[in-house]
């Protein structure tokens, strides 16, 4: 295995081994699990998804890496920064876990450790997350990370358009919060 970025309570976060390749496949091919995320994704895609993940993460720490439940090395699914070609300038956080993993607090938990690092290490000055408008769920984990809605947008994704909306936390007042001992857990 590889070492981990980081370790929660409940999880670990690491960069991709062969053995996630066909989980990271099965993932991202799950039409209700991609339905807010351009659709069903090939291997192929995925593949070369993964190599390009695990070198910008080797050359600027920033990647939608593994997630793996710590008490037996399930992989559950994916959670990072990355740089989105509609907001190049901000740093945006992302999850993708299998429906089964759903409603557990997964999610926000590995989210936790990406909004600190882009913070505290990264000194990004805000944090965004785009979802699609009726993506419910997500906007309910970027509620709980401390982030607000910030504008909609219609967004194109190669050919496709879609409806956004933005949240964004500003690094001044994340700090605040965690100053003040308040953060939201």
């Amino acid at each position: 295995m590889n070492a981990p970025v980081a370790v929660t309570d409940r999880l670990v976060l690491r960069d991709f081994t062969p053995s996630d390749v066909p989980l990271y496949v099965a993932l991202s091919a799950d039409p209700e699990i991609m339905r807010y995320l351009g659709g069903p994704k090939s291997a192929e895609h995925c593949i070369g998804e993964i190599e390009a993940i695990s070198k910008q993460y080797a050359a600027i720490a920033v990647g939608m890496l593994a997630v793996e439940r710590r008490e037996d090395g399930q992989f559950l699914g994916i959670c990072g920064l990355s740089y989105e070609p509609w907001y190049p300038d901000d740093l945006q956080i992302g999850w993708r876990f299998f429906k089964d993993h759903w409603g557990q607090g997964y999610p926000t938990e590995a989210a936790r450790v990406w909004r600190d690092h882009a913070f505290a290490t990264l000194g990004a000055p805000r944090l965004i997350s785009i979802s699609d408008v009726p993506n419910f769920r997500s906007h309910r984990v970027m509620e709980r990370l401390g982030m607000r809605p910030d504008h909609d947008a219609v967004l194109q994704d190669g050919e496709e358009t879609f409806e956004a909306r933005i949240y964004v936390q500003e690094r001044a007042l994340w700090q605040s919060v965690i100053n003040a001992g308040n953060f939201p857990r």
